[in-house]
C-alpha cells in the first residue's frame, strides 16, 4: 500500500512541476518530455504533430538515449502505430515492438535491451476535440500485467502539453509562411531588378510600378521627362525586366542621325538604293526582330519619317529603301522625349497618329528637383562609381555639401548631378567631400547660410544647425537617437528642429557608406 501511495504521490508532484512549467510565458517543451522519460523509466519519449498543409505528421520533440535527428523524419496518415493512432483516434499499445509487424521502426531504435523485450505505447494528442498529433514512450518490458498506469500518465500529459504543442507549431508555421513570402518577394526584385535606378523616394516608387506594370507586355512605351533624369535607364529596366531580355536590344538616338540617313539607319537599304548604297544594308529595326528598339529623342524625327514609323508600329512591318518587299518584324518598340509632343502637334511639327499610336503606355520621369529627397543616395551611388573608376577611396560626404545639393534646382537633372559629383571626388584631398568641393553655383545657393557675418548669436546658431544636421545625417534622421548623441533631450531636440526649420525627412536614407560628417 505505501509503494502505491509513493507512486502517485510522485506522479501528483510529477503533474505539478509539469504544470508550474506550463504556466510560464516560455514554454520549455524538451525539459517536459525529459522529465516525462525520467518519470515512466522509458528509454525514449516522442511527440509528434500533424502538419495541416502535408497532411503528414513529424517529429516535434524527442528524448532518449541517442542523439539522432529526426527533423526530417515524416508519418503518413494510418503508416505505422503513429500514424494509425492519429487515423483513429485511439492509443495503441506493444508489448513487444520486436514481435510486431505494425511497428515500422523507422526511427531505428534496438528492438531489445538486454535481450529484454521493448514495449512501446503511443497516444494521441488532442486540442479542441481535435486529434494533432501523438505522444508515445518506449520502455523496456518487465513482465508487467498490463501499461493501464502509463496509458493513464500519457493521456494526462498529453492534454497537459497540447495547447503549447500547437502554438509551437502554428508558430513555427507562420514563421515557415513568412520565409516562403520573403523568399517570393526576394525573386520578384531580383526578377524585376532596376540596378541602376537609385532613389526610393514616392514618385520615383511610382515609375517602378509601371515598369513593373509593363516589363511583361510587348506594349508600346512613350518615356517623357527633361533631360537628364534617366529615362535611358528607365528603358533598359523595362528590356531587362521582359520576357525579351534576352534577345536584340538596339538603341537609336533619334535627334543624332543626319535627316538624310535616318530612314536608311531605321529600316535599311538594298544595294543601289541611292548614291554610295553599295551593298545591303540592315536596318535597325531589322536588327531588333524579336527584341526591343529604344527611340531616343523621339520628338526630333523629321516628319517624312514619321509617316513610316506609323507604318510599322501599325502593321509591324518594314521596307528597305530601294525594295517593295515588306519585311515582317516583331520588335518591342520604347520611345523617348524631352519634348512637348502635343505643342508640336499644335504647330504642324508632329503627326497626331503618330502620337497617338506610340502613347499607349506614357511614363513621367520626375525631374531630380521634384524628388530631393533620392539626392543621398544618388550621391552615395556615384561616389561608388567614381572609387572604382578613378581608383580613389571617397569615404563620405558632409551634411553641409547634402544640404547645398539638395537646396540647388537642378536644370541638368541627374546628368548635372553626376557631373558635379565627379568633379568633388576629384577636388577632394581628405577622402570626404566639402562644400568646397562643390562647382560655385551650388555654393552661392547656400551662400546666406556659409557666411559668419552677423552676431555672436547668429554665428553660434549656424554652428548649432549645422552641428545638428550632421548628427541627424549620421543617425538616418532618427530624432531619438540624434538627441542622444549630442547629450540633450528630445524635448530640447524638437525646439531646436523648429528653430532652424530643419526637415528630419531629408536625412531618412541608407546611409551604411558612412555618410556623416
Amino acid at each position: 500500500m505505501c509503494e502505491q501511495d509513493c507512486e502517485a504521490k510522485r506522479e501528483l508532484d510529477f503533474l505539478m512541476e509539469i504544470g508550474n512549467e506550463l504556466s510560464k510565458s516560455t514554454v520549455d517543451l524538451n525539459g517536459i518530455i525529459k522529465q516525462l522519460k525520467r518519470q515512466l523509466n522509458a528509454t525514449c519519449v516522442i511527440l509528434t504533430l500533424l502538419n495541416r498543409n502535408t497532411n503528414k505528421l513529424f517529429v516535434e520533440e524527442s528524448f532518449g538515449p541517442f542523439d539522432q535527428d529526426f527533423s526530417k523524419l515524416t508519418y503518413e496518415l494510418g503508416e505505422g502505430i503513429i500514424g494509425y493512432v492519429v487515423q483513429t483516434g485511439e492509443p495503441k499499445v506493444i508489448r513487444s515492438i520486436s514481435e510486431s509487424k505494425e511497428f515500422l521502426n523507422k526511427l531505428h531504435f534496438p528492438l531489445k535491451a538486454n535481450n529484454r523485450d521493448i514495449s512501446f505505447i503511443c497516444i494521441p494528442v488532442r486540442e479542441k476535440g481535435k486529434v494533432i498529433g501523438t505522444l508515445s514512450a518506449h520502455k523496456v518490458y518487465f513482465g508487467a500485467p498490463d501499461f493501464k498506469n502509463n496509458v493513464q500518465l500519457l493521456t494526462i500529459v498529453s492534454s497537459m502539453i497540447a495547447r503549447t504543442a500547437r502554438r509551437r507549431y502554428e508558430t513555427r508555421e507562420e514563421i515557415e509562411s513568412l520565409k516562403k513570402e520573403n523568399n517570393k518577394l526576394r525573386q520578384v526584385i531580383t526578377d524585376q531588378s532596376f540596378p541602376n535606378i537609385e532613389g526610393n523616394s514616392g514618385k520615383l516608387k511610382e515609375v517602378f510600378s509601371l515598369i513593373q506594370s509593363v516589363s511583361s507586355t510587348s506594349t508600346t512605351v512613350l518615356l517623357r521627362g527633361e533631360s537628364g533624369v534617366g529615362k535611358e535607364l528607365v528603358a533598359d529596366a523595362i528590356h531587362y525586366n521582359s520576357t525579351r531580355k534576352t534577345k536584340a536590344y538596339i538603341k537609336v538616338n533619334c535627334a543624332a542621325l543626319p535627316e538624310s540617313l535616318i530612314e536608311s539607319e531605321l529600316f535599311g537599304h538594298e544595294k543601289g538604293a541611292f548614291t554610295g548604297a553599295d551593298s545591303q544594308r540592315v536596318g535597325r529595326f531589322e536588327a531588333a526582330n524579336g527584341g526591343t528598339i529604344f527611340l531616343d529623342e523621339f520628338g526630333d524625327i523629321p516628319a517624312n519619317v514619321q509617316v513610316k514609323l506609323l507604318r510599322v508600329i501599325q502593321q509591324r512591318e518594314i521596307e528597305r529603301l530601294g525594295s517593295t518587299k515588306p519585311i515582317k518584324i516583331d520588335v518591342r518598340i520604347i520611345c523617348a522625349t524631352n519634348k512637348n509632343l502635343e505643342k508640336m502637334i499644335e504647330e504642324g511639327n508632329f503627326r497626331e497618329d503618330l502620337y497617338y499610336r506610340i502613347n499607349v503606355f506614357p511614363v513621367y520621369i520626375p525631374p531630380l528637383r521634384e524628388r530631393l529627397h533620392d539626392i543621398p543616395a544618388l550621391a552615395d551611388h556615384f561616389i561608388a562609381r567614381f572609387n572604382e573608376k578613378n581608383s580613389r577611396n571617397i569615404k563620405r560626404i558632409t551634411a553641409s555639401a547634402i544640404d547645398c545639393l539638395m537646396v540647388y534646382h537642378w536644370p541638368g537633372n541627374i546628368r548635372e548631378l553626376e557631373n558635379c559629383i565627379e568633379r568633388a571626388c576629384i577636388l577632394s584631398t581628405d577622402d570626404v567631400i566639402h562644400t568646397y568641393n562643390l562647382p560655385p553655383t551650388l555654393q552661392n545657393a547656400v551662400s546666406s547660410e556659409t557666411k559668419s557675418n552677423g552676431t555672436l548669436d547668429t554665428i553660434l546658431g549656424k554652428i548649432e544647425k549645422q552641428v545638428i544636421q550632421d548628427t541627424l545625417l549620421a543617425t538616418g534622421g532618427n530624432l531619438v537617437k540624434a538627441a542622444a548623441q549630442l547629450g540633450i533631450t528630445e524635448r530640447i531636440m524638437g525646439l531646436r528642429i523648429r528653430r532652424y526649420a530643419i526637415d528630419p525627412k531629408r536625412f531618412k536614407y541608407n546611409n551604411n557608406n558612412g555618410n556623416q560628417d
